[in-house]
């Protein structure tokens, strides 16, 4: 009978997926982490607050996200680290001089060969330059090319193609509710009602189900409780 894979710091795998829902980090320098995914480690690895003083020029050139600097540290040194969040896929994904905008909490790490700055949407962060990221998804991702219209839930990411624009159901703005939801933003939450429409050359890339992945506080497990 097989019994289940055990792995140490010299059989995890390099820079890549260990099951669908675990990844294996390659450390020897620096990576920026969000708060909360890394599940475990071996090796000499410091973890330290965006904003402390010796990294001051590693933070000038790869992190421009003042909204988002409190849930991000560096983790600096030598050895693996094993990246996680809630079960969710998790995914590593490659950028080549390229320009990627993603929903904040989807991001778990990324090299700082990347440049971090904030998205004109609200909740999204952009990845621009040469180098590796990990996201998390809710389920496997989708890969779709323009022209496209995606519900607003279902969407973890763009590369390489103009900001979205809302579009509306004309039956979405016909009759008195619909007057009122166009001037309050109030209903018509579903993707059958609003979307966001790509157009151009690139890539969206979809999740598999409605569900957003939802930032949390650091410390907190998700749960409902009993």
């Amino acid at each position: 009978m097989n019994g289940p894979v055990i792995h140490d710091a010299w059989t995890l795998p390099v820079d890549d997926n260990i099951n669908p829902y675990a990844f294996s980090v390659d450390l020897n320098g620096q990576w920026f982490l969000q708060k909360g995914k890394m599940v475990a480690y071996y090796g000499q690895i410091d973890f330290h607050g965006v904003g402390l003083g010796h990294l001051d020029h590693l933070i000038a050139y790869s992190f421009h996200s003042p909204l988002h600097a409190a849930d991000w540290v560096v983790a600096e040194g030598q050895g693996k680290m094993v990246l996680a969040d809630r079960a969710f896929d998790v995914n590593s994904y490659d950028l080549d001089d390229g320009n990627l905008s993603i929903r904040s909490g989807n991001l778990l790490a990324f090299q700082p060969s990347l440049s971090l700055k904030q998205s004109i949407v609200p909740g999204f962060l952009t990845l621009i330059g040469t180098g590796k990221f990990v996201a998390a998804s809710n389920g496997p991702v989708v890969f779709m090319e323009p022209p496209i219209r995606v519900d607003p839930q279902a969407l973890v990411g763009w590369a390489d193609c103009p900001t979205p624009c809302h579009h509306y159901d004309h039956q979405y703005l016909r009759g008195f509710l619909g007057a009122i939801r166009s001037r309050t933003g109030i209903g018509g939450a579903s993707g059958e009602e609003h979307q966001f429409e790509f157009v151009g050359a690139g890539t969206v890339l979809l999740q598999s189900t409605e569900q957003v992945v939802a930032e949390i506080s650091v410390g907190e497990t998700g749960g409902t409780g009993s």
